[in-house]
């Protein structure tokens, strides 16, 4: 009996004592589990805010290297890009109706130029003036086009992401020394364009003058903006092109003409003079199909009014919960550091207009050596900044189209235009 007594106490004891150790245990272990929370905590204190970037897809590194940069010089905000489609008219709709649902999935925004009014005007977009006031940047450190383009009732809303315009391209093998000096500087009219080709064509088996965009097509709408001085004299411009359009050294299917069957014909040495947008330069300088004529047969210079600036702008969306992010962002692949990486890593003309004269942005882009697309791109014009604005470029195209087939409806299709393209 006692034996038992005696075993029956020490199993008690025993018990006791290891329930002792694992109350011990548990204290240790929710010390630690505590701990993990603090330091968990902690981490989350010091993690960065994420800023989202909705972005079409990049075939050269350049996208990817910028935000790398940002990311690097951060330690409050890092940028994570969702590569969005190439296809524009997709892009469009998915970010519109990202944005009609009052998502903030994106806190910036990549948009096409003539995007800005109608994401602007449905109030997708965040204003930046006073942003920009603080950062002490202003409007003419910047392609004048783009900015022109994400003015809207006033207000800034965008910056250049990168720029495009159109050009004048011209045989200087043909042209006189004095004229490709005129030419080059930006310093002439429509009438000395039009009365160089008149005096060139035929030269070295040529037999066009001047080649532009004159279908029933957004390229249509371009070469008004251009022809007309951004629609500051509308009739004025109609005229010019109509006497183009009827010249003795145009195509008789002018009125057909797209960027395809300009650089076609002045690619195969058909034409002295030609609009039409920087990616040609490619096409002459790799020699691709067809191409006959070569570089050092080729000249560049502004239009005389200025080229229509094209390519893409980056705006803020207005539902973004990150809004002082996304500015940072904007800040900065729009600046001088931002835009030196998309020229030099991708081949992106700057829309920082100090880059013209940066001596790696030249080195890395050979159209920048050349005087006169500097100054093209020095001087840009905005298409209408509408918030319907297909609606709008559909009108001009139609009204100038029908005019320019018969020459008949001057006076109607200059109202119908002018109201269209000032209407906001």
């Amino acid at each position: 009996m006692k034996l038992f007594k005696s075993l029956f106490f020490a199993f008690v004891v025993l018990s006791l004592l290891v329930l002792a150790a694992c109350s011990g245990g548990d204290d240790a272990n929710n010390s630690d589990s505590n701990s993990d929370k603090n330091n968990d905590d902690v981490a989350t204190s010091d993690e960065k805010v994420t800023i989202k970037l909705g972005a079409q897809n990049d075939n050269t590194p350049a996208t990817q290297a910028l935000i790398d940069a940002f990311n690097e010089s951060q330690d409050k905000y890092v940028v994570e890009w969702d590569p969005l489609t190439n296809d524009s008219a997709q892009m469009h709709d998915q970010l519109l109706n990202s944005l009609n649902s009052g998502s903030s999935e994106y806190d910036v925004l990549s948009l096409d130029v003539v995007w800005a009014g109608e994401f602007a005007g449905a109030g997708f977009l965040e204003p930046i003036d006073v942003f920009m006031n603080d950062e002490g940047l202003s409007k003419d450190q910047f392609n004048a086009g783009s900015m022109a383009s994400g003015n809207y009732t006033g207000k800034q809303y965008t910056l250049p992401f990168f720029p495009d315009l159109g050009l004048l391209y011209f045989r200087s093998d043909i042209v006189s020394e004095e004229d490709a000096a005129k030419l080059e500087s930006g310093d002439y009219t429509y009438e000395d364009l039009y009365a160089m080709a008149d005096e060139y064509t035929g030269e070295e088996g040529t037999k066009y003058g001047f080649l532009y965009q004159s279908k029933q097509y957004e390229g249509l709408t371009v070469n008004v903006t251009e022809f007309t001085n951004s629609f500051s004299d509308v009739q004025a411009g109609l005229e010019t092109m109509y006497k183009f359009t009827t010249a003795d050294f145009s195509p008789s299917d002018l009125l057909n003409y797209t960027e395809a069957e300009s650089h076609t014909n002045f690619e195969q040495g058909n034409a002295i003079f030609e609009r039409n947008w920087p990616y040609q330069f490619g096409r002459i300088k790799g020699q691709e199909d067809g191409v006959t004529v070569t570089l050092d047969q080729v000249g560049i210079a502004p239009l005389p009014n200025g080229g229509s600036v094209g390519g893409w702008l980056l705006g803020i969306n207005k539902n973004s919960e990150n809004i002082e992010g996304a500015w940072e962002f904007i800040a900065f692949a729009s600046g001088e550091e931002g835009q030196k990486i998309m020229a030099t890593e991708g081949g992106y003309l700057p829309g920082f207009n100090a880059l013209l004269e940066d001596e790696e942005v030249v080195a890395g882009n050979e159209m920048l050596s050349y005087e006169g697309f500097k100054n093209a791109l020095a001087n840009t014009l905005a298409r209408p900044v509408s918030p319907d604005y297909n609606a709008v470029s559909d009108t001009i195209q139609v009204e100038a189209h029908k005019y320019l087939s018969s020459g008949d409806g001057l006076e109607e299709a200059a109202a119908a235009i002018e109201d269209a393209a000032t209407a906001e």
